[in-house]
């Protein structure tokens, strides 16, 4: 979900990373809103980790500037690295300590975290039970969210994760893609996460960004339709499948995809908008129809569309 404020809490204008003969990223121009989550997907090689470390200032850029709440990292780096919370590596603490104890020593570090706000990103990340345990005995998951939790404590306006999955088991993932959104819709903060789980991606995120051999290739709303993808094909189940197709045959601007006789199915391709018509004229003829199911391409299936059938790391 887009925040209702329309300027960019992340500009990356312009950004490129020459090593060598070679751009690692090359001219990439993207912006992230408040409160949505913002996937970077690529394959192998495509500069997703380069780019997220230009973006912290980790390392520097050979072009371009990143714009962090109208703050350069180039120009500005210690105003605009304040509104920054992430987690780049694994999230490495004290182990002997507990984890509400590793949080005091990074509010020394910072100005104005009180104990307050210390307790409500503990409650926010769900560590209220184990937060006065050692983080020896925590389990992956919850030394990402505390992670997460000592990213977020400074009240960022971004909060940027790479491969914040990595390692974590199915339930783990899940509770972290919860957290995550819960995170963007409570403190109305905006999340850039990189991940090579595309199913994953496709449930957190609202908007990704896919770049290849340094590239801008696509930006895209999850779900949405690009140009050339106005048609929609669905799959109707019925009770006599030669009836049905003589009947679809007739109208304009449909496409007959195949048909399955042993079920009775048959799959076609057309404006979604004719699809109630083509349900009406069905009905008309006396053919009962059982189930209507349209085919959405995944996430996995546009990647390798955008990319050319690179894949993702």
């Amino acid at each position: 979900m887009v925040g209702t404020n329309t300027t960019p809490v992340l500009s990356v204008n312009g950004v490129t990373k020459t090593i060598g003969r070679r751009n690692i990223v090359d001219g990439l121009t993207f912006d992230i809103h408040h409160g949505e989550i913002v996937g970077l997907l690529g394959p192998n090689g495509a500069g997703k980790t380069t780019t997220i470390r230009m973006i912290v200032g980790l390392i520097e850029m050979s072009r371009g500037d990143v714009l962090v709440q109208g703050h350069s990292i180039k120009g500005d780096f210690v105003k605009a690295i304040r509104h920054i919370g992430g987690i780049i590596e694994n999230p490495e603490f004290y182990p002997y300590m507990s984890g509400y104890d590793n949080l005091r020593q990074y509010q020394r570090m910072s100005d104005g975290v009180s104990i307050t706000r210390i307790m409500e990103i503990v409650k926010l990340v769900g560590l209220q039970d184990a937060i006065h345990k050692k983080v020896r005995a925590y389990s992956l998951g919850m030394r990402q969210r505390l992670g997460i939790a000592q990213a977020l404590l400074h009240n960022p306006s971004i909060l940027i994760l790479d491969e914040p999955t990595n390692g974590l088991d199915p339930a783990g993932i899940r509770e972290m893609r919860d957290y995550l959104k819960r995170i963007a819709r409570e403190e109305g903060i905006a999340i850039l996460v990189s991940s090579h789980l595309l199913s994953e991606m496709e449930l957190m995120c609202s908007r990704v960004v896919v770049i290849q051999e340094g590239k801008l290739v696509t930006e895209r709303a999850i779900g949405q339709a690009g140009e050339n993808e106005e048609l929609s094909t669905v799959t109707l189940r019925v009770n006599d499948l030669e009836l049905a197709e003589q009947t679809a045959s007739r109208l304009d601007g449909l496409t007959r995809i195949g048909s399955i006789p042993d079920e009775g199915a048959l799959t076609v391709r057309l404006k979604e908008e004719d699809i109630p018509d083509l349900i009406s004229e069905l009905c008309n003829a006396r053919v009962r129809i059982y189930r209507v199911e349209e085919h959405k391409s995944s996430l996995e299936d546009e990647f390798l569309k955008w990319t050319g059938g690179n894949r993702i790391a």
